[in-house]
């Protein structure tokens, strides 16, 4: 669980960031959540957006996948959402304490 401190530093992060991964009107699938696998374990802070013909809510994606990943819910604006998790092997970000 991250704290709020971290958590507004990695809206900060994801400020800058460009979506990496889309979710279309198939809503998520097994390719879906592989393609947020790798992006978590390479860049620990992924960006999503939701297309137009997709149905589901952006923070009711971000929680699913978040569940799914097991990985830290950051922020939803709009049609976009951002998710967090630490990398094993491709550690980048450091948390604030």
């Amino acid at each position: 669980m991250i704290t709020s401190k971290q958590r507004s530093f990695l809206r900060g992060l994801a400020h800058e960031l460009e979506p990496t991964v889309y979710i279309g009107k198939a809503g998520i699938t097994d390719n879906i959540v592989k393609e947020m696998e790798i992006g978590l374990e390479m860049r620990e802070l992924v960006k999503v957006k939701l297309q137009e013909g997709c149905e589901m809510a952006s923070k009711d994606a971000a929680n699913e996948l978040a569940d799914l990943l097991r990985a830290e819910y950051v922020q939803a604006i709009g049609r976009k959402f951002t998710l967090y998790r630490v990398s094993k092997d491709h550690k980048q970000i450091v948390l604030p304490r």
